[in-house]
């Protein structure tokens, strides 16, 4: 079966909009992608592609072309406790992982996956600001600018402020988590990665647990640069926003009282980017007449499982693969929301209930990372098995889309 040249139009030139644009193109399908900005440009952040994540850049054929940006292969998560200190470490990639789990820059992968796009076929327009979509049996996308478009299916793409999740769910409304996070990159000191390749810390992700408050850092770009997410509980809350910028001081104050390893990563901060991290509900409506949420759209999560993309790039590959096997359109939509819903719903669960474990207090600290010490010491396998339904799962079950 093939799309026929069905014509589609995606809001949102993200990582969902993105890898769903080449899944769609390399089926057959006429694929328009409307971005706001004058350019695809992410701002400077890491995320990490999971095996699950990975297997969909395998089946687009992208994951040599993610691999060759600098893409680094971790091989762990060292859990350390404020004062730096080793609780226990993680294994990711390699015999005992579950497969390769990359840390990548966001720029990168967008840019990747932008490409892989054009060379399959879609189109991306820049400039295009939409004021809405209009479900029907011809679906359209009314700009700002006021130029109406139409296609056979609409996807809204356009995350976690997105103008059809409200109209396809109203009164769905994220609720503060009570937590903050800054986003950081900043340029690996040469000594930094001398130190760290000596005793192979250069490829885990560092996770610093303290009382109310943890960082996370990981190198990206072939170790040339580091991430950094700090996440600090506090009752105020500030914008749902990456564009909102903070006085790197701020940073610093709220993790003075960590160990040297985080002042000293908190103090190369020169600009860094603070967000609000609430809790939204996964969509109870994921489509309506020729439209349908992907990605945050549908279903944003907290950024403590790493998901957001990976999920991202699964609902990509399974709706695309909806409609290339269905005939009817409602029925392909209705299978997609269906194959998704629960895995979705799951992480997204997972998430929202990691952030406390990394946030105890004495004397719940020095338990906790006491019985984290034991069991990575006796049976290492149990902190990572759990999570083999997550990293294991392939949504293209060994499929291969290829150009041409």
């Amino acid at each position: 079966m093939t799309e026929h040249k069905r014509s589609i139009l995606i809001v949102g030139a993200g990582i969902a909009g993105l890898a769903a644009a080449r899944a769609l193109a390399l089926r057959g399908a006429d694929v328009t992608v409307l971005e706001q900005a004058v350019e695809i440009a992410e701002i400077g952040a890491g995320l990490q592609v999971s095996p699950n994540g990975l297997a969909v850049l395998a089946g687009l054929g992208l994951d040599q072309a993610l691999r060759d940006t600098g893409a680094v292969l971790a091989e762990g998560i060292a859990l350390r406790n404020s004062a730096g200190r080793l609780v226990t470490r993680l294994e990711l990639s390699g015999p005992q992982g579950a497969g390769d789990y990359l840390l990548v820059h966001r720029a990168d992968l967008i840019a990747v996956l932008a490409e892989g796009a054009r060379a399959a076929g879609a189109r991306i327009r820049p400039l295009h600001l939409v004021a809405r979509i209009e479900p029907g049996a011809t679906p359209s996308i009314v700009t700002h600018q006021g130029t109406t478009l139409t296609a056979d299916l609409v996807l809204a793409a356009d995350g976690i402020h997105s103008s059809l999740a409200a109209t396809l769910n109203p009164g769905s409304a994220p609720r503060f988590t009570g937590h903050v996070a800054w986003r950081a990159t900043v340029p690996e000191e040469a000594k930094d990665r001398d130190r760290e390749k000596a005793n192979a810390g250069d490829r885990n992700v560092q996770i610093f647990m303290g009382a109310g408050r943890h960082l996370v850092t990981y190198p990206l770009r072939g170790g040339t640069l580091r991430n950094i997410v700090a996440v600090e509980e506090r009752a105020t809350w500030v914008p749902e926003s990456w564009s909102h910028t903070d006085d790197p001081a701020n940073l610093r104050r709220a993790f003075s009282g960590m160990g040297p390893q985080v002042r000293a990563l908190t103090n190369r901060v020169t600009q860094t980017h603070l967000w609000g991290l609430f809790r939204h509900p996964v969509a109870t409506r994921w489509s309506g007449e020729r439209v349908v949420l992907l990605g945050d759209a549908a279903h944003p999560t907290l950024p403590f499982m790493g998901q957001g993309a990976n999920m991202a790039l699964e609902d990509a590959w399974v709706l695309a693969d909806a409609l290339y096997r269905e005939g009817n359109m409602a029925t392909a939509l209705a299978r997609y929301q269906t194959l998704r819903h629960r895995r979705v719903v799951r992480a997204v669960r997972t998430a929202n209930g990691n952030a406390w474990k990394y946030h105890l207090r004495r004397p719940f600290s020095d338990v906790a990372h006491l019985g984290l010490r034991v069991l990575g010491a006796t049976a290492p396998g149990l902190l990572t098995n759990g999570f083999d339904w997550l990293y294991n799962h392939d949504v293209t079950q060994g499929s291969r889309l290829v150009e041409g």
